[in-house]
């Protein structure tokens, strides 16, 4: 067992707009979130957001308190929003055992215990993608399905952006501090995700992409409206978006990601729209 983590810091609009293609990458895409038997962490400025993924094979994963938290537990002083993308595994925190099955999510309240991952069949390891975010106060834990989510469907297929959004650990549904978390899922024959494109100067988003074909990919759109800018991205990677950042995409095939965001805005529809015919 293994944990990994990095810090990654804010950046100013105007420096970000000078940056190359690695240097973009670099500050902003996590290429490897799963790895057997390892806990992978990305801790951004933006919001003091943490992106990780936990995939449990042959062992039980603790959620370890890295050392940037200075804390004793990992959720002592912070909220934690869990998606599986994989096999079906259990959450453990301290003696309750809550079973995940695929898409399946669960919120977890700030408070000093436990957490450990796991997987029911080695062969189909469970594959847990979370955020976590400050908390100021404890909210109730709570497993949310599809069955539980607040469901829009937009688009068409005439658009290629035909999408259900799941809207699951959002205020409508569960009790969060900041952190809002929902999967959307585009259909068969659509590709754009996030059209018209909007900023929210009040929360940063984080955005994994998974069910992506092999051989497909994603590219994912960022920057300021007027000075926008690309990442080439596969199945299984996730991307960090500033508070000023357009974050949209389209891909060669149909595929399905999860949005993270934090800030002081719990009001999903608060979205700053930019017509398609304003994007530089």
């Amino acid at each position: 067992m293994k944990t990994n983590y990095e810090l990654r810091y804010a950046s100013h609009p105007e420096d970000a707009k000078k940056y190359d293609t690695s240097r973009l990458r670099k500050e902003h895409l996590i290429e490897t979130i799963f790895s057997a038997d390892e806990v992978n962490m990305v801790y951004t400025m933006y919001d003091r957001l943490v992106v990780g993924g936990a995939m449990p094979v042959n062992e039980v994963l603790p959620l370890e308190a890295i050392d940037p938290l200075k804390s004793d537990f990992f959720l002592s002083r912070r909220e934690l929003g869990i998606y599986n993308v994989g096999g079906a595994g259990t959450v453990k925190v301290d003696n309750e055992v809550i079973e995940l099955a695929y898409k399946e999510a669960l919120y977890l309240g700030a408070g000093n215990r436990t957490v450990e991952f796991s997987s029911n069949d080695a062969a189909k390891p469970a594959k847990f993608y979370f955020n976590s975010a400050p908390a100021h106060c404890t909210y109730p834990d709570r497993k949310v399905t599809k069955a539980d989510a607040i469901v829009m469907e937009l688009g068409s297929l005439e658009t290629a952006n035909h999408r259900n959004i799941n809207k699951m650990l959002v205020r409508e549904v569960i009790q969060t501090c900041q952190l809002q978390m929902g999967m959307t899922e585009l259909r068969v024959g659509s590709v754009w995700n996030t059209m018209p494109a909007h900023t929210h100067s009040r929360r940063m988003e984080a955005y994994f992409y998974f069910e992506v074909p092999e051989n497909e990919v994603v590219c994912h759109f960022m920057g300021e409206p007027t000075e926008t800018r690309h990442i080439w991205m596969q199945g299984d990677q996730a991307v960090i978006s500033p508070e000023w950042s357009i974050h949209s995409a389209a891909a060669t095939s149909n595929y399905t990601f999860i949005w993270g965001m934090a800030g002081e805005n719990l009001d999903y529809s608060d979205q700053d729209f930019r017509k398609h015919t304003e994007l530089r």
